[in-house]
Parts: C-alpha cells; sequence; structure tokens
C-alpha cells in the first residue's frame, strides 16, 4: 500500500508491434496520464515480479506482468466532501457526494471514496462491498476485516440487500400531474449486457399498459452505445412516483423512489430513459452528451437513499440511510 494505493498488476503481451514495455503502456494509458507513465518508469515505480525496476527500453517480451501505483500526475482536488454514517469493527458506511468515484479510476485516484478513507481513517485493508457510479450520491458500504469481508460481499451476491434510490426528471412537455401519477408504480424489465467500450441495453418489458422508448444508436466517447432485439430480461426495477411539482431551475419534474431488484451498470438511468424519464442532468441517457468538464452546480439527479439487510455475523437488521437532498426536488 502506498498512499492508499495498493499495487496494479498489468498483464503485458509477449509480441506486438510495439519495440517496448513502455511503448504498450503508453499507447494503452497514455490518454489518462501520458507524462506521469513515463516518470514512472523513470523514477523505478514500475516492477517485475521478483519487485526490479523496468526502465523505459525493456524489450516487449521480456516479462509477462508488471506491477505499479497508479497515479495521477497533478491530479485536482475534487470540491465535494463525503460524511461518515457508521463505523463498527467490521463495516464504514459513507455517504458518498457526486462527483466522486468509489474506486480509483481513469483520472481520478487520490480523489477517490476508497482512497480518501484509507488515508483519513488509517485503514490499508478498507475495501468496498459494492459501488456506485461517480455521479451517483448516496450510501456506500466498505468491510475493514478481510476475515469477515466475505459474509458480508454475500449479501449482494445472493440479493439479499434491499437498496432504495430516489431520483428526480423531467415531466415530459403535454403530461398532466394525473396523467404522470396513472403510470405508476409500475416494474421496468430489460436486458442489459456490458462489453468493452459498449454499453447495449434492449427494452424487453415492462408495465405492459406503456409502450415506451427506446433511445436511438448513437456513437460513444469509448465505443457506442445501442438497442438491439436481444431477447430475455436480466435487470428489473420498481419505479414508484414520490411526487410532481416545479423544480428550483423551474423545471416541471417528477420525484421517484426507485427500488433495484437486479445491479447491472447503469441500470436504473437505462430504465428512467426507457419510460421517457431521462434522469436530470444525466450525460449518458437518453441522450449521450460530449465529454465536459464537470458542473459541480449541475449533479446527476440520483440519490443511493438507503441500505438494509440482516447483519450476517450478528443476525441483527441494519439499516443506514443518506441525509442528502437531491437539488431539483419539487418544490
Amino acid at each position: 500500500m502506498r498512499n492508499g494505493v495498493n499495487a496494479t498488476r498489468l498483464r503485458v503481451p509477449l509480441t506486438g508491434p510495439w519495440p517496448t514495455v513502455h511503448d504498450y503502456v503508453l499507447e494503452t494509458f497514455g490518454h489518462i496520464d501520458h507524462g506521469g507513465i513515463t516518470q514512472r518508469f523513470d523514477d523505478g515505480d514500475v516492477v517485475d515480479v521478483h519487485g526490479q525496476p523496468l526502465s523505459t527500453s525493456t524489450a516487449l517480451g521480456a516479462l509477462e506482468f508488471l506491477w505499479y501505483y497508479r497515479s495521477v500526475s497533478q491530479e485536482v482536488p475534487l470540491p465535494v466532501t463525503e460524511e461518515l454514517i457508521h463505523e463498527d469493527e467490521h463495516l464504514v458506511v459513507v455517504d458518498k457526494p457526486h462527483f466522486l468515484p468509489t474506486t480509483p479510476a481513469g483520472r481520478y485516484v487520490q480523489e477517490s471514496l476508497l482512497v480518501r478513507l484509507r488515508n483519513t481513517l488509517n485503514l490499508p485493508d478498507l475495501v468496498p462491498i459494492h459501488r456506485l457510479d461517480r455521479g451517483t450520491a448516496g450510501v456506500v458500504m466498505f468491510s475493514k476485516q478481510p476475515t469477515t469481508r466475505g459474509a458480508y460481499q454475500l449479501l449482494f451476491e445472493n440479493r439479499v440487500v434491499q437498496k432504495s434510490y430516489e431520483c428526480v426528471s423531467a415531466i415530459p412537455t403535454g403530461l398532466s400531474p394525473a396523467a404522470m401519477a396513472s403510470r405508476f408504480p409500475l416494474t421496468v424489465r430489460n436486458k442489459i449486457e456490458k462489453t468493452k467500450g459498449v454499453v447495449i441495453s434492449q427494452l424487453a418489458s415492462y408495465a405492459p399498459e406503456h409502450s415506451g422508448k427506446r433511445p436511438h444508436d448513437r456513437t460513444a466517447r469509448q465505443g457506442k452505445r445501442r438497442t438491439d432485439p436481444i431477447p430475455g430480461a436480466n435487470s428489473s426495477s420498481q419505479i414508484e412516483l414520490l411526487t410532481t411539482g416545479r423544480s428550483p431551475s423551474g423545471h416541471d419534474v417528477g420525484h421517484f423512489r426507485l427500488n433495484p431488484h437486479t445491479g447491472k451498470t447503469h441500470q436504473l438511468r437505462i430504465h428512467m430513459a426507457l419510460l421517457g424519464l431521462g434522469i436530470l442532468n444525466d450525460r449518458f441517457y437518453p441522450d449521450l452528451l460530449d465529454d465536459a468538464p464537470d458542473e459541480f452546480d449541475k449533479p446527476l439527479q440520483l440519490l443511493a437513499r438507503t441500505l438494509d439487510f440482516t447483519d450476517p455475523l450478528s443476525g441483527m437488521p441494519r439499516r443506514f440511510i443518506s441525509s442528502r437532498t437531491l437539488q431539483e426536488s419539487p418544490q
């Protein structure tokens, strides 16, 4: 562990068009931190299985695996703060803000919830038991003890954790509050398949009284998102309308409670978009927008509100609640 970050193992091809290991790493990850990668090689922070530093001239094929510590040169602090909800011998539960990734990813390493907590709480063994998208705020649970971690991870694997979310979506023009209310509650089911660089979502079925609107094909920043006729459903969410009204920014909006029965990537965001109710400030669904700097005054209006389960060690019921609010909730 170094500054809250574990060493990362990377598999390197034994053959290819790159003369050196450095050339391969630079071409693969240089878009994230081009200068920082070369600096790590120069500083001896990229090593082989024996801990021996690699140089920028180490030939491709000299090794199959390398290890390095993830970092980003000149990483800019995010102006958001997490809040501790609960800590005991086994668990840390945190109220995550919008914009903060749960774990290191891309240009965020020190500015991730996991690394922040490891450093501030001095807990090098801390590991997230589940994750939230960077744009989503709310309850996240971490394990402190490797010996008891598996018991809590099984709760999520066996789907015996009850999770509730809230979101705010703009009401389509011409749809009255009464007509909106008549559509809910309902359950959305569809098939979501994830491959590298591609998210494929297809409406399989949801509340039969609604026809649904599928998003159009579109080009993504690192691949594309498309709808294809894929039979069957592997995701399910129950959606309930809490209230309607006018948001502080002047939109006619609905405030929803979402109970996912499964945990596919972007599931709730996709399901709301399929209903024609894309979550406010969502840059992916239903329209994929160009990459742009964060607008910290316009967070994604999605919040992980509650987490409920029976503690596998004590047998007691546990419930954790986010104290955050969605700024576009109807007044």
